[in-house]
């Protein structure tokens, strides 16, 4: 599926993923390819997602839409 990831500042990753692992509103949710049309909210936590390899960012929350294997996720970063 086709994911791309945003912050305020700049692109974060935009490729082929196999799965996106997410901090939702309401609890953690994995989204992988053919899952149904969302729209959620982020809370603060840990996203997760696999590329060629398994990446992990840190938010401070944000936002997903999953619609028809693309996945775009607008965050703000948490501060280290």
């Amino acid at each position: 599926m086709k994911l791309r990831i945003v912050s305020a500042e700049r692109v974060l990753f935009e490729g082929e993923a196999g799965s996106v692992r997410v901090p939702g509103g309401k609890g953690a949710f994995e989204v992988l390819e053919g899952h149904a049309p969302i729209i959620s909210t982020l809370a603060a936590g840990k996203l997760s997602y696999t590329g060629e390899k398994e990446e992990m960012l840190e938010i401070a929350g944000g936002f997903i839409d999953v619609h028809e294997n693309e996945v775009a996720v607008g965050v703000e970063l948490a501060d280290k």
